[in-house]
């Protein structure tokens, strides 16, 4: 366990908000962990758990304990001629996971590619892409309870997973550490490829396979979103509106072309990114802050903003589309 004082948070959110934590503890194993919860440090409060720091905005100091989550290792629990078990420990970057499943012929993850964070992240706010999430195909997820000690491994179903949520970024959020996640990977594929965009990407590779699928993701998400290492940013900040089949009515009487889509849960969704271009927001910069040229859904750090400046950008947006749409958009990202 490496403690650090004082520390600054600015290489561990992608935002690279220039913020300083109290402590901030790394924990490269289990071990790590109730060594805090044995140590004086477990009576700091705040606490809160970070991994790669890619779905987070810090809006000022943190006055406690960050854990970040450096825990190593993929472990092949089992196989048969249908599927494999993976435990992948928290700490694993999760595209690194994601080729190495690939490259392994284990399909239910290929459409996650080149997402950004951690293993232990990908479950928190169920991450998904292209017409699939991650919770198509967890089998389980172990955690450790920041006050008792005590582990407990929750079933798929125990996660209570839906759209970019979950049990861990609601009830559970910052009061259990995720050490560990277990995937149901298929060895007979069943492709997921009907988003238009991924077809037509995939119609220039000669055939439909693992690889292709992986590399026609990363294909368009480099395409669409600016690199971190280059524009600072978060990812999609906004979620896409669930609306009832009422307001799309009332809507498509004003917006013939209004884009919306069925979810997996036949849930009514709407494009965020399209209400925000609506709105004008798309390409716009506010000083050091603005939504990138490409996905209006993504809000850029051009140098040198601090988190208030983009939360009232962010929130400028909200209004924005609230006043034309009346249409409320949630954050997907994490703000603190």
């Amino acid at each position: 366990m490496n403690i650090l004082e004082n520390a600054s948070l600015l290489t561990f959110n992608t935002f690279r908000v220039h913020v300083k934590t109290r402590y901030l503890i790394e924990v490269s194993d289990v071990n790590d962990i109730r060594n805090f919860i044995g140590s004086e440090l477990h009576a700091i409060r705040p606490k809160m758990v970070l991994g790669g720091g890619s779905n987070v905005l810090f809006t000022h100091d943190y006055d406690g304990c960050i854990l970040r989550l450096s825990i190593k290792g993929i472990e092949n629990i089992s196989e048969n001629d249908e599927s494999v078990l993976l435990r992948a420990a928290a700490g694993e970057n999760w595209d690194d996971f994601v080729a190495y499943c690939v490259k392994n012929g284990w399909g239910g993850i290929e459409n996650l590619s080149y997402i950004p964070g951690t293993v232990g992240a990908s479950p928190v706010q169920n991450i998904g892409a292209y017409g699939m999430e991650v919770r198509d195909s967890i089998e389980m997820v172990e955690t450790i309870d920041l006050e008792s000690g005590s582990t407990r491994k929750f079933s798929n179903k125990q996660c209570e997973f839906a759209y970019r949520n979950s049990i861990f970024r609601s009830d559970l959020q910052n009061r259990v550490i995720i050490t560990h996640v277990t995937f149901r990977l298929k060895k007979n594929h069943c492709f997921n490829t009907s988003y238009h965009e991924l077809k037509k990407e995939l119609s220039l590779h000669p055939e439909t396979t693992l690889g292709n699928i992986r590399s026609a993701v990363i294909t368009i998400r480099k395409r669409k979103l600016p690199d971190v290492e280059i524009l600072a940013n978060a990812g999609s900040f906004f979620k896409n509106p669930v609306v009832d089949q009422t307001l799309l009515d009332s809507l498509k009487l004003r917006y013939p072309e209004i884009p919306f889509f069925l979810d997996s849960g036949g849930n009514i969704k709407l494009s965020a990114a399209w209400l925000i271009e609506h709105c004008t927001w798309k390409g716009r910069r506010v000083r050091n802050v603005g939504t990138y040229r490409k996905h209006p859904l993504v809000i850029v750090n051009y140098g040198g903003a601090d988190g208030s400046e983009i939360l009232s950008f962010a929130q400028k947006i909200q209004q924005s589309v609230l006043n034309h749409f009346g249409i409320g958009l949630e954050t997907e990202v994490n703000i603190i």
